[in-house]
């Protein structure tokens, strides 16, 4: 196996991530690589780190898993950030000079499953702050794109600091010490009710298959990816990846999730380039 893309990203599609902020790219990993991560979420599932937890259980006792922060006990997980086309897609659609890693996510649904992801932006829960970034989002398993993650085309762009979910009362099970984030005096507005008219918002999704990914920027609004049919499941591997700009940033409303301790213990400080082994170099135009 190889860095290499499988077909090569063409013009129309990165002045697509470009001005949308998002672009679904078809067929850019292979089998191997979809048997990999799959390989790699299962002993996820069964081995989570301490971030991990139900972010939806119901009384059909159907969940929503989340985890995070996984790759560095996950050998599949760990294949994939250094040695697959990841990089090298974000490095393409954000044309930059040089790619770092950042974290890994993963998102199970089990079939039937109803929970609706809040519409957010990433970037305000983040210990990083830059306009070059990009979420690679691949789901294992074929998703219609009702069921699918749905974006704002353009929301990128938005200069108002929004009043962000917390996501820390995602816990219906109680976890402790799980990240918190309050806005309160630093939000400028809502995010509007996007559900109620997705239309007028130019709400995007897609039908997906195994090898397909979506490249979003970091702030653009999402959230969906829900509401399964009872026989149908959803599993979704994403990785974080940093561009050119994007320095360390702790944030006073709260970070999730919160790297900050561990990049204090890393020498790592507000204002730097993200580095060391934590947050790998993997890719380079040169």
């Amino acid at each position: 196996m190889n860095k290499d893309t499988l077909r090569t990203i063409t013009n129309e599609e990165i002045a697509t991530f470009e001005r949308d902020g998002v672009v679904m790219l078809s067929g850019m990993f292979d089998a191997e690589w979809i048997d990999i991560l799959d390989k790699g979420l299962e002993t996820n599932c069964k081995n989570p780190t301490d971030r991990s937890r139900i972010w939806d259980r119901d009384d059909a006792g159907r969940t929503m898993f989340w985890d995070s922060q996984a790759w560095q006990h996950i050998g599949e997980y760990q294949e994939f950030i250094f040695q697959s086309p990841a990089a090298a897609i974000a490095g393409a659609v954000m044309n930059a000079a040089k790619i770092n890693f950042y974290f890994d996510a993963v998102f199970v649904r089990s079939p039937g499953n109803q929970f609706s992801t809040p519409w957010h932006q990433d970037e305000p829960y983040w210990s990083v702050e830059g306009y070059n970034t990009c979420t690679i989002w691949m789901p294992l398993v074929p998703v219609k794109r009702e069921n699918a993650l749905a974006f704002v085309p353009g929301s990128h762009r938005e200069d108002s600091v929004f009043y962000q979910y917390n996501f820390g009362d995602l816990n219906p099970d109680g976890k402790e010490e799980v990240d918190q984030v309050d806005f309160t005096g630093i939000a400028e507005k809502a995010i509007p009710d996007i559900d109620a008219d997705p239309d007028s918002f130019g709400v995007i999704s897609w039908d997906m298959q195994p090898g397909d990914c979506i490249a979003f920027n970091s702030r653009i609004l999402h959230g969906g990816s829900g509401k399964l049919p009872n026989d149908t499941d959803l599993r979704v591997f994403t990785s974080k990846w940093l561009g050119d700009d994007v320095k360390i940033k702790f944030r006073e409303c709260g970070m999730d999730p919160d790297h900050s301790k561990i990049m204090t213990q890393h020498g790592l400080k507000p204002g730097d380039r993200p580095g060391t082994d934590l947050y790998p170099l993997i890719w380079s135009r040169t």
